[in-house]
């Protein structure tokens, strides 16, 4: 996969190497990609639980935020939940729009969210943080609580371990430039807690998403007076 040990330097420029890579990646990214949640029950057990959370508070707009060629945002859409895109790649935003035509699909990034305060019923960052820098991560957070509503749910996919690697080629061969970092459910639940988050289940799991793979369902915090 072309996947070497490397920390040296790897917060310069990571929001332009993620979408440099994803731009050359994205036709083949979304081929390899397509149906693989039919091979992922657990994960789709999750996805049915945030879609019923999501209808049971009342509805509303959902954000997959990081959402590549579509594939969760038209699954959420299949669960009867009102999901959009957002993705940092023109590239993927216009494999999304090729897939999924009369779904929405926005340019955008997860440190800087152009979403008004509480307007999101819920939000899912599916494998997307996980090319996000540590010292960044807090800074997500704040934008994902900042936009959904008291109440509602986050759901997350990620890769369990320790170890932060540099990714130099994928999906079809082509040449990336960005780092893959792996993170602990302790670490996840101690930033989620801090940014408003109480995390209500998590999994960890082997799939086809993932040889190690970790979900959190959390839900915002109320504020408090």
């Amino acid at each position: 996969m072309g996947i070497e040990p490397n920390t040296d330097g790897w917060t310069d420029g990571w929001l332009e190497d993620t979408r440099a890579s994803y731009d050359t990646v994205a036709a083949s990214y979304a081929d390899q990609l397509r149906n693989l949640l039919d091979e992922t029950p657990h994960e789709r057990e999750f996805l049915a639980l945030f879609a019923e959370q999501v209808r049971t508070r009342g509805g509303g707009q959902v954000a997959d935020v990081g959402c590549g060629p579509g594939r969760i945002t038209a699954h959420l859409r299949d669960l009867g939940v009102d999901a959009f895109g957002i993705d940092l790649s023109p590239g993927m935003i216009e494999v999304a729009r090729r897939d999924h035509p009369g779904l929405r699909f926005e340019l955008g990034s997860m440190t800087d969210l152009d979403l008004a305060d509480d307007s999101m019923a819920g939000l899912v960052a599916w494998y997307s943080l996980i090319h996000v820098p540590d010292d960044e991560i807090g800074s997500v957070f704040a934008h994902f609580k900042r936009v959904v509503r008291p109440g509602g749910p986050l759901l997350l996919g990620f890769h369990v371990g320790d170890e932060s690697q540099l990714k130099t080629q994928g999906y079809g061969g082509h040449p990336m430039k960005l780092y893959v970092h792996r993170r602990q459910h302790s670490h996840m639940a101690a930033w989620l807690n801090e940014a408003g988050f109480t995390v209500e289940a998590h999994k960890t799991l082997t799939s086809a998403e993932s040889t190690l793979g970790g979900i959190v369902l959390a839900r915002r915090q109320p504020d408090t007076q």
